[in-house]
């Protein structure tokens, strides 16, 4: 163990008491609301809701696109996140020329993928919600990204997301942890999903993370895999294959990049990096460093990459990198144990639920 990893831990053990502290009011606040002291808002319409119980990256962005891609052939859907670090206050709906400025890094990437579904952020969503589908009326289901913790409003589907080898389960509250809920809230979730397993994955591991995880009755565990998809130019969005022969420069601002530098490790000669932190906002000086630190690789075959909620953050500066070799590395959830059909269906079901009932509701009248 090196002096850093030492430092490290008996610094977080100095963070007890405030971890104590901040458990202490997540308890109280949970048992509020689930005595009813306090009072979730439900609506009579299909919420999705997408979270998780630590702070940090477990694939929640990954698996709101792939609930927007199983649904949007499907039904009218819309996605509402807070816009963190955001510049605007309040209840924004995506229109055309609106920049991650306006909505976030997070929306804005789902507006640039699916310029044909509504995306809105806005810190209360209990506000958002009926503002939301007062603008977009034709709505049949909106996607509540990054909402588990937040309890004011109570969605009808919960979708809680758990990293492999980190799981919530052996983890503590913030600050010496990393969890910003307590474990017991993981039995408010419908499905629960570990994410980042290995390629490889077997059966014997997945049985004992269940054991470990010990789900209720009513909840099902899914297991998902990191997927790559081919780098595209920033600006063109010309493709191109990463090769063993690249050297590459990864530009990155996200919460846990340990995945893609594992990636790049496997599929690239070298990888050189400029790390930023989560939700970096890019000023014009990045780019100098980024222009420099590049042009000091001295391969012949050598790239740029950077990450799609990076890239939303750059687009800013477009004309510049237009020149640039600047390529964003697509990532999605790929379902392990051949159970992606069963998990769409649950979804899927869970919204046709509501149309049927809205049907006998109208009969009725």
């Amino acid at each position: 163990m090196n002096f850093n990893s030492i430092f490290l831990k008996s610094f977080r053990v100095l963070l007890l008491p405030f971890s104590l502290l901040y458990g202490f009011i997540i308890i109280i606040r949970n048992f509020l609301y689930d005595r009813n002291y306090l009072k979730s808002a439900e609506f009579n319409f299909p919420l999705i809701c997408v979270g998780n119980l630590v702070a940090g990256g477990t694939g929640k962005s990954p698996m709101v696109e792939y609930l927007i891609e199983l649904l949007r052939p499907r039904f009218k859907i819309a996605t509402l996140s807070r816009g963190y670090k955001r510049k605007t206050k309040g209840y924004v709906l995506a229109k055309e020329n609106t920049t991650a400025l306006d909505i976030g890094d997070e929306p804005m990437q789902f507006h640039v993928k699916f310029p044909d579904i509504a995306v809105a952020a806005e810190e209360e969503r209990i506000v958002a919600i009926p503002q939301l589908l007062h603008d977009k009326p034709d709505t049949q289901a909106i996607i509540l990204d990054d909402a588990f913790q937040h309890r004011i409003v109570k969605a009808g589907f919960n979708i809680l997301l758990t990293q492999y080898g980190d799981l919530f389960t052996k983890d503590f509250f913030m600050p010496m942890g990393n969890l910003r809920d307590q474990r017991l809230s993981a039995e408010r979730a419908d499905i629960i999903v570990v994410t980042k397993c290995p390629a490889n994955f077997d059966e014997t591991e997945r049985n004992e993370i269940i054991e470990e995880i010990c789900p209720k009755e009513h909840q099902q565990i899914f297991f998902t895999t990191t997927e790559y998809s081919l780098p595209y130019h920033i600006v063109t969005h010309e493709q191109r294959a990463l090769s063993q022969q690249d050297e590459v420069l990864l530009v990155c601002g996200i919460a846990n990049p340990a995945p893609l530098k594992q990636y790049l490790s496997e599929h690239a000669s070298a990888y050189y990096q400029l790390d930023y932190s989560n939700h970096y906002i890019f000023r014009i000086d990045d780019l100098k460093d980024i222009r420099k630190k590049f042009s000091d690789i001295t391969a012949n075959k050598k790239i740029i990459i950077t990450t799609e909620k990076d890239a939303v953050r750059l687009l800013k500066f477009s004309d510049q990198l237009l020149q640039l070799p600047l390529y964003v590395l697509p990532v999605k959830h790929r379902f392990l144990f051949g159970e992606d059909e069963q998990f769409d269906k649950k979804i899927v079901d869970f919204i046709q639920h509501f149309k049927m009932r809205e049907v006998v509701d109208e009969s009725r009248r």
